[in-house]
């Protein structure tokens, strides 16, 4: 057989396996039978390069050659999706939709998917690009890391010409496999953006992203009567198609019958029943191994489809029903780019003020350039904006584009604070001047901050405060401070001076895993911390210790430390700055050790999991009430989510209340808390100081 036969036979073979491995489930052949068919059109490719096919399977594993994104125009529409938050909404709108087509329609029903929209064209048979959603009009070619991924047929069973579109995702199981490696990167959906923006390509063959394919885009006169036989033909071209679809019609069993006619997993329903599906759907959200955000009710007849046409934004025929209570939307006046502690950049979107979840919303994040360029966000764009828990508000989606031509917002090479340079590490951008004004502000804050240090008085205000007067330039000058020095400033009375030695001497008692997590170790947090400790490293030395020893399996035998953790914590405690800062903290009288107290307490908290929001006047910080819940075998968490069993709170609690309220977590307040741990005694002395404060 010549070369150029025997090359097509093993690319014909190997689309064939893949095929069935990646988007039918059932593999052919056992993974070695493949590695040697591949690796064996490696080696022709390697000898005759002029006979490389374009949809050869080796073209899967990407290039290590330096790509740009550059802009293509769509030749369809991209856009959004009009939104409903209840099923009585999207039955009103199904009612509306029918009455204006004078005559009984069919809908379909899928899943969301939480993850990157992309078109893909195919020329000939053959993927041509693959490009972003962009602004809908024009998007950027990605189509190097798209040929990546497996369910992505580079080479079509016709020799047509059709744009699909489709959803870039990233299973939950393989980010968890990621985390560790990608630890900046908060969700699958980040990562997966990130990835889809990679230079090279053999970076983005690393994550094992995946695709289904929703619409199809048909040459004149060659597109299909409805819906389900687009998804049908799409399906039989080689496209990944959500098993997940749910189709209403008149009644079940017509609704079964097509979806069997087109050979498509899926439910048949009649529509009486969408309320009672879309429960369904949201109670087996969190078993699905990919994320959702929502639900797409779409019109399935294609005539219907283009009777109704679209607006600037969105299809007429299609609605997205959304998991989350209504968000708001506004419109994005510029963005401010701030320095963090440790030197990372975080762009924030400057909004005009809308009301959000009880409160007045004037800035939300947009985590990193990554984010913006996913979301393809400009300055004058109208976005929305959520709020999860007490987190800082977020974009997140562009909702409509600026008028006035602003490009993508592109955050500039140079620190805002000190000038120095800017320098990406992984999908944050970052300045490496430790001398860098914000980053002195940020640290100091943080260790002397409510959840760290507690030292109530020093907030962020007087740090500035202190830093501004040349008082203090690194944490362990808050021990060495002369006070006294403030004496005569505008505003600073000799009660304030009190306060802050008072809060720097109280400090000298917080336990040895509080002053760990204060000191802003990566990955060090206050769980970070108390795993550490509770692993064997009970004191400073042990850690220093392994870090110069580079004993990362000293780190990694705990169960919660991964490899990436510990290479991240031994590279901060080498770093000579850290050592000389942790030195001089010793000198000061902190605690570098973990005393051990004995728990005799019964575990009456066992299996729960506890958040707390508020202030109490018996625990003080409010962390030492989540000590309690620990001593007695409970779990504490900083957020409110489904597997939350009880909050407890105190004065002036934010929303995490109604949010628990929501999901049926009990409530339980600072008196009743006290009654639990069988201290009665403390709710009298409360009582008491309350009427001697009143008289």
């Amino acid at each position: 057989m010549e070369v150029k036969e025997r090359i097509d036979s093993l690319i014909d073979e190997l689309v064939r396996l893949q095929k069935a491995y990646y988007i039918d489930g059932a593999p052919l052949v056992s993974d070695l039978e493949y590695d040697a068919l591949f690796d064996e059109l490696v080696k022709l490719e390697n000898e005759h390069p002029e006979l490389v096919r374009s949809d050869s399977p080796t073209k899967r594993v990407g290039s290590d050659l330096t790509s740009d994104f550059p802009e293509v125009e769509h030749t369809i529409p991209v856009l959004s999706l009009d939104k409903a938050y209840t099923a009585e909404a999207v039955l009103d709108w199904m009612s509306k939709s029918e009455a204006k087509a004078s005559g009984n329609l069919s809908f379909a029903e899928e899943e969301k998917i939480d993850g990157i929209s992309m078109v893909l064209y195919y020329e000939d048979g053959y993927l041509a690009r693959a490009v972003t959603r962009g602004n809908g009009h024009v998007g950027n070619d990605v189509t190097s890391n798209i040929m990546t991924i497996h369910s992505v047929p580079l080479r079509l069973p016709e020799a047509i010409n059709i744009a699909v579109r489709g959803e870039v995702y990233l299973p939950k199981a393989d980010f968890e496999k990621l985390k560790d490696r990608y630890p900046l990167i908060a969700n699958p959906r980040n990562l997966a953006a990130g990835t889809v923006r990679r230079q090279k390509s053999s970076e983005a063959a690393e994550v094992p992203l995946d695709i289904f394919i929703y619409e199809g885009f048909w040459e004149e006169g060659a597109a299909p009567a409805d819906h389900i036989e687009n998804l049908s033909r799409l399906k039989k071209l080689g496209f990944r198609i959500n098993p997940h679809l749910a189709l209403f019609s008149a009644s079940r069993e017509e609704a079964q019958r097509r979806l069997e006619e087109a050979g498509l997993e899926g439910e048949g329903h009649s529509f009486n029943e969408l309320g009672e599906y879309l429960e369904k759907v949201t109670e087996r959200r969190e078993s699905l191994p990919y994320e959702i955000d929502g639900m797409v009710t779409k019109v399935c007849e294609m005539s219907v489809r283009e009777a109704f046409g679209y607006t600037e934004h969105h299809p007429r025929w299609a609605i997205a029903y959304k998991f989350e209570s209504p968000q708001a939307q506004t419109k994005v006046v510029g963005v401010t780019v701030q320095v963090g502690r440790t030197g990372r950049i975080t762009p924030v979107a400057e909004l005009e003020a809308v009301k959000l979840g009880g409160s007045t919303v004037r800035r939300a994040t947009l985590h990193n350039q990554e984010y913006i360029d996913t979301l393809e966000l400009s300055i004058g764009d109208t976005v929305s904006v959520v709020k999860r828990g007490d987190v800082i508000p977020a974009v997140e989606e562009v909702i409509e584009k600026n008028e006035i031509g602003n490009g993508t917002f592109v955050i500039p090479p140079l620190c805002p604070s000190c000038g120095s340079v800017l320098e990406k590490k992984g999908a944050h951008l970052f300045c490496e001047n430790r001398s860098c004004p914000d980053q002195i502000l940020g640290r100091i804050s943080f260790f002397t901050a409510r959840d760290q240090m507690d030292m109530e008085s020093i907030g962020p205000k007087a740090v500035q405060l202190l830093v501004e007067n040349k008082l203090v330039e690194d944490i362990p000058d808050l021990y060495t401070c002369d006070f006294d020095r403030l004496v005569g400033v505008k505003g600073v009375g000799d009660k304030t001076i009190e306060q802050f030695k008072s809060a720097v001497k109280e400090s000298l008692n917080r336990p040895f895993h509080t002053v760990l997590a204060s000191l802003g170790l990566p990955e060090v947090g206050s769980k970070g911390a108390e795993i550490l400790v509770k692993g064997g490293f009970d004191s400073i030395d042990k850690l220093l210790d392994a870090s110069r020893r580079n004993d990362i399996e000293a780190f990694t035998r705990i169960p919660q430390v991964g490899e990436q953790s510990a290479l991240l914590i031994i590279n901060a405690l080498q770093d000579p700055v850290m050592i000389e800062r942790i030195e001089k903290l010793k000198a000061a009288g902190l605690q570098f050790v973990e005393i051990k107290e004995e728990n005799n307490e019964e575990q009456i908290f066992s299996d729960q999991v506890w958040c707390v929001t508020g202030s109490f006047d018996n625990f003080n910080p409010r962390g030492l009430a989540m000590k309690e819940v620990e001593k007695r075998g409970g779990r504490s968490v900083s957020s409110i989510t489904g597997k939350t069993t009880h909050l407890l709170v105190g004065k002036g609690g934010g929303s995490k209340r109604a949010q628990a309220e929501k999901l049926g977590v009990t409530i339980v307040t600072e008196e009743e808390f006290l009654k639990l741990l069988g201290k009665e005694n403390d709710i009298k002395e409360t009582k008491m100081d309350i009427q001697l404060e009143l008289f």
